[in-house]
């Protein structure tokens, strides 16, 4: 203790020395106490069990319907391949197409720095609903775009520039929906109300792949090149009134507004505003670099393996298993469908054991099953090619159910939207919209199929390396936020655990 005391620096910055501790006990144990007040009841939040169950809804029902949009694209990448990029054999088409998916990763990391930060600044609720409508608009503008034969190279043009509308509102869409959860939940059930955001994500893929699926069966592939295709972009534009109408309706989170609170002087607001707004990147990058490489590489790995299995697992199988591309989808929608099932109660896992637990065990199932998987899969019967993507299914559920509740609580309140956007935004741009362009790419160079798991072990790997150090967080506040709890008889068994024992 002395030792800590000693190294520790005083209220005027200078470094204090072991033998001033022995002399003066009392007054540097005045001084921590200074430091480190007594949590008193009014510190800490107890959640509105209805209130946490709204915010949870409205974030989860955003975040499916934005992902609902991305996996259209994906699971059409064949058919846009066909309709944008004509020319060329069916490698080349499908490579433009899934450079057109990727392209749309370029920008998310300057969404996430122009939206992160101002989610920091103005609340999370005004944000998450501008993301939303800026995705509504650029996936329902996909729908009217006339194809290669009716304008030439104006098409595939106007497919990238909406693509880029919505990647650069993607980026503002995961950091601030997980950091709205996060700081609604009650410190103990973060995990459990974090995997709904996750089951959110997974529904979006579920209804795109199932639309894509039942139009194809319905429609036939020649219909769908001329004109069916374009039904699911439509769609989103009312699913994207739906999610924004959600959101609106909510107030902004607990920790936010008690931040928001602490800026008692009025007058220096826009002082503070100005401030914020032009070193807010700057103060994230130098005073969190640390947690940022970390999240930068946890998200890595979690978005190689992500979007291998959810995007690109039904083009792996329609153009290197010869499967049909309702087929595929069919396989890929019974296996999401099954972690749908099983994500909330991954979420109660990591509450329990912890998130680095849960964590670890996703990381070595990809690492260690990811090779016997693509094995089973290439076997080409249902019944081997169910068994190869439930296993990489199982090993990615450990990471859906516990990322948004492990990812927010990195960063502190006042940056943790724009840090946690920054740091996932760089990272899925790296490394997850390019991963069905890498694996096409990886696999027409070598010939060889195995490279999706090749590349998915190397990405786990990575992941092992950085769940080993990053700290425990479950069942504790997040940094620079009061604890938050689920009834009163919580709060009052907090502040009486800190209470001094009696001496007699």
């Amino acid at each position: 203790m002395e030792r800590e005391a000693a190294t520790s620096p005083t209220e005027n910055g200078p470094e204090t020395d072991a033998a001033a501790v022995r002399r003066h006990p009392a007054l540097f144990r005045a001084i921590r106490r200074r430091k480190n007040p007594r949590l008193r009841r009014s510190d800490i939040t107890v959640t509105d069990e209805a209130a946490v169950k709204r915010a949870v809804k409205a974030a989860s029902l955003g975040n499916a319907m934005e992902w609902f949009d991305f996996g259209i694209y994906a699971y059409l990448a064949g058919t846009i391949g066909r309709v944008f990029f004509p020319s060329g054999s069916d490698t080349a088409q499908l490579l433009s197409s899934f450079a057109t998916f990727a392209v749309a990763f370029l920008v998310r990391p300057i969404g996430g720095m122009v939206f992160g930060p101002m989610g920091d600044r103005i609340g999370r609720k005004k944000v998450l609903a501008l993301t939303m409508i800026l995705m509504a608009i650029g996936t329902a503008a996909i729908g009217f775009i006339p194809s290669y034969d009716a304008i030439g190279f104006w098409s595939p043009l106007l497919l990238i520039l909406f693509r880029l509308l919505q990647g650069f509102s993607t980026g503002g869409e995961y950091g601030g929906a997980s950091t709205f959860i996060a700081e609604y939940a009650p410190d103990k059930r973060r995990g459990f109300f974090g995997s709904f955001l996750e089951l959110g994500t997974l529904a979006g893929y579920t209804g795109a792949a199932g639309l894509v699926t039942a139009l194809t069966a319905g429609l036939g592939s020649d219909t769908m090149d001329a004109w069916g295709w374009r039904i699911p972009f439509l769609v989103a534009a009312p699913l994207g009134v739906v999610g924004i109408y959600l959101r609106l309706r909510l107030d902004d989170t607990p920790a936010f507004l008690k931040l928001e609170d602490s800026n008692v002087h009025i007058s220096e607001a826009a002082t503070a505003v100005e401030t914020t707004a032009r070193g807010d990147l700057a103060k994230i990058f130098r005073t969190h670099w640390r947690p940022l490489v970390l999240c930068i590489a946890l998200v890595g790995a979690y978005n190689i393996t992500d979007y291998m299995l959810l995007s690109y697992m039904p083009t792996y199988l329609s153009d290197e298993l010869d499967y049909s591309e309702s087929h595929g989808l069919l396989i890929l929608v019974a296996t999401m469908v099954l972690l749908m099932l099983i994500i909330n109660q991954v979420g109660r896992l990591s509450d329990h054991f912890g998130r680095r637990p849960v964590l670890m065990t996703g990381m070595i199932g990809f690492f260690v099953l990811s090779a016997p998987a693509f094995l089973l899969v290439q076997e080409g019967s249902l019944l081997a090619v169910s068994g190869g993507m439930l296993m990489l299914g199982l090993s990615l559920v450990c990471l859906l159910g516990t990322m948004s509740a492990a990812l927010p609580a990195m960063f502190p309140t006042n940056v943790r939207y724009g840090s946690l956007s920054v740091g996932y935004n760089l990272s899925a741009s790296l490394f997850g919209g390019t991963t069905p362009l890498v694996i096409t790419a990886l696999i027409s160079v070598t010939g060889s199929d195995m490279m999706p798991a090749y590349y998915s072990m190397a990405a786990a790997l990575v992941g092992v390396v950085a769940v080993a150090c990053m700290k425990e967080t479950a069942q504790k506040p997040l940094a620079g936020s009061p604890p938050s709890v689920g009834t009163e008889e919580e709060a009052a068994e907090l502040v009486e655990a800190q209470a001094p024992t009696p001496k007699f």
